[in-house]
């Protein structure tokens, strides 16, 4: 029996979502049980493996991209013919209840295997390469994947004739709104995150999303990101701050990470937004 290293660290507060890239060995071992549902993203080379989920076992070829799911509180069996490397998606238990009772179906999540969806990929990607730049995109990027996450995978395994039909979307209220950015702006050089803004608005996480939305124009992160480029753009022509405080005042993890999103916004770099105040 192979004994597989502990995946997760003990932290204070977990987040909605989080990411681990994980080596798996060669052998036969069980997945240590977890308290959220765990999906394993396959990374690199094919690799033959079995699984077991109670009394039921599938064999096949893992291949890149491909994802299982093991529900929270469970746990499987694995046999690897060769090692292998996971990117593992860690998604809380409440959010997919909250997501379920927005989308009117069931919450519980099954287990399944050599699973392939290009949404699910894309988040899983978008995750690993905030995990390798030290998730510059802060914790309202990480919740609004751990959101879309939940919903799709109460999608995939939910057969077409029992999707409810969407009804007629509400836009959030005016006053709400303008609490919502009056508090976005207070806290811009916070790591904001989705449920802290959904608690300001009076709403859960799943139906604060899509009444931002609807109110806006665009994802909540996406006008955060506008706010945070914005004060940026003001700080430049300011220019009485460095670029490393102004990135900590406009809520950046550090200046390069600033100086990409103000360049993908406004098509110029910060150096550029510093000579227009000369001119």
């Amino acid at each position: 029996m192979t004994t597989r290293p502990s995946c997760y660290p003990a932290r204070d507060e977990a987040p909605l979502l989080d990411v681990l890239t994980s080596p798996v060995p060669v052998g036969r071992f069980d997945s240590p049980v977890d308290g959220r549902h765990v999906l394993c993203l396959h990374l690199g080379s094919p690799v033959p493996v079995s699984y077991r989920a109670g009394r039921h076992e599938r064999q096949g070829t893992r291949l890149h991209g491909q994802f299982c799911v093991v529900p929270a509180g469970s746990s499987t069996r694995w046999t690897l013919q060769a090692p292998a490397t996971s990117l593992l998606l860690r998604l809380n238990p409440a959010l997919m209840q909250e997501a379920a009772g927005h989308m009117r179906l069931e919450a519980g999540l099954v287990p399944a295997i050599h699973i392939r969806d290009p949404q699910v990929e894309r988040i899983g990607w978008m995750m690993q390469a905030e995990e390798q730049d030290g998730h510059p995109s802060g914790r309202l990027f990480a919740d609004s994947l751990a959101s879309a996450l939940a919903a799709r995978l109460l999608a995939l395994q939910t057969w077409p004739d029992r999707l409810p039909v969407a009804g007629p979307v509400r836009a959030l209220p005016v006053w709400r709104l303008r609490a919502v950015q009056d508090y976005v702006e207070a806290n811009l050089d916070r790591d904001l995150t989705l449920a802290e803004l959904a608690a300001v608005a009076g709403f859960s996480v799943s139906h604060f999303k899509a009444l931002f939305r609807h109110a806006v124009g665009m994802p909540v992160h996406r006008f955060v990101l506008g706010r945070r480029v914005e004060r940026a753009r003001q700080l430049l022509l300011a220019g009485q701050l460095s670029n490393t405080e102004i990135a900590l005042e406009a809520g950046f993890a550090h200046p390069s990470h600033m100086a990409r999103c103000v360049r993908a916004v406004l098509g110029r770099a910060p150096a550029q937004l510093r000579a227009d105040r000369l001119i």
